[in-house]
């Protein structure tokens, strides 16, 4: 028989082994980081007209993705275009009163000038040159002082027409707007590159694309409905705009802040999936907005938001319930 010494001693042991077992179990489970429950919601993006007008054509239905710039809906762009095209008239004939006032006279005018000049200059060396030869032989008396006098007066009489055509042929050249004309009319050109300007991005307005890539998430509007401007036709949902919301109690609080990872759980979806926090809530809330587990009703809790990893997106949908834990640290 086995002494009874040694089966006090071998009960001891198994008592020993289990305990330490037991105590080890609940230690990891104490070490499990925690869990709180949350849901996935979105920022939508609701697109609407810049300019009241009537919807034409909706060129997206639901659940269809859509890249940066593609069609979205356009508007009726008849009266948008009509302005355009005034406005792009006036602007020609406002160019063309500029460029008349800029340039000078007509080519025949300065043709004329300029052969009016060559004759009148000719005829005022002339009359120098008899002034001269006058002033020579008055003294010997083969010219008279009348003759004399004449002859001077008239090379300074054709010396003032030189002049005078001189400065005629520079006007001919010259613009034929004065500078306070020229100026008012630069002017009424600048403003209609505006009111073109203006005409031309009304006119880009009628057809809106997406601002975005995203998927269209619903559309409210139909063809043939007027609409006022900044009324959604189109909602979208672009990847990065989905988000994580849950609530923690506050004594949970201290071991969050903006830029911590998380792992995510969801019914069917692969393990792996994270995210981090992207806003904590500066003030507690007496219930969550919704509530999925009897455990947070009647505390004060925290909303905290996340924004998921980019690998992760494809699995979470607004409106899912998930479960959100602390990341295990990488070592």
């Amino acid at each position: 028989m086995i002494p009874v010494r040694w089966m006090l001693i071998a009960v001891v042991a198994t008592v020993l082994v289990v305990g330490g077992a037991v105590a080890g179990l609940r230690l990891g489970a104490q070490s499990d980081p925690p869990g709180w429950q949350g849901y996935v919601d979105a920022d939508y993006v609701r697109v609407g007209p810049t300019l009241q007008g009537l919807l034409t054509k909706v060129s997206v239905v639901r659940g269809q993705d859509v890249g940066v710039g593609d069609s979205l809906f356009e508007q009726d762009p008849v009266d948008d275009q009509a302005a355009r095209d005034e406005a792009a008239a006036k602007l020609a004939e406002a160019e063309a009163r500029l460029v008349n006032l800029q340039n000078p006279s007509r080519t025949t005018e300065v043709a004329q000038g300029e052969a009016d000049l060559i004759d009148l200059r000719a005829a005022r060396d002339r009359m120098r040159r008899e002034c001269e030869r006058s002033r020579e032989l008055v003294g010997t008396g083969a010219v008279s002082k009348q003759r004399f006098d004449q002859d001077c007066a008239d090379a300074i009489s054709t010396a003032a027409r030189v002049d005078s055509a001189e400065a005629r042929l520079a006007q001919l050249r010259a613009p034929t707007g004065r500078v306070q004309e020229i100026g008012a009319a630069e002017a009424v050109v600048a403003q209609s590159h505006a009111q073109l300007a203006q005409a031309e991005w009304r006119l880009t307005q009628r057809r809106v694309g997406a601002p975005a890539a995203a998927q269209v998430a619903d559309v409210y509007a139909r063809p043939g409905e007027t609409l006022a401007a900044g009324t959604p036709v189109v909602s979208l949902l672009p990847p990065g705009n989905i988000l994580i919301r849950f609530f923690v109690p506050e004594a949970a609080l201290p071991g969050l802040a903006t830029g911590s990872s998380l792992s995510v759980g969801c019914d069917g979806c692969p393990a792996g999936l994270g995210a981090k926090v992207s806003f904590v809530a500066p003030q507690p809330e007496y219930t969550p907005p919704v509530i999925y587990s009897e455990s947070t009703r009647d505390k004060l809790v925290f909303l905290i938001e996340a924004h998921p990893q980019p690998d992760s997106l494809r699995w979470l949908k607004p409106g899912q319930p998930v479960t959100v834990r602390l990341a295990a640290p990488t070592s």
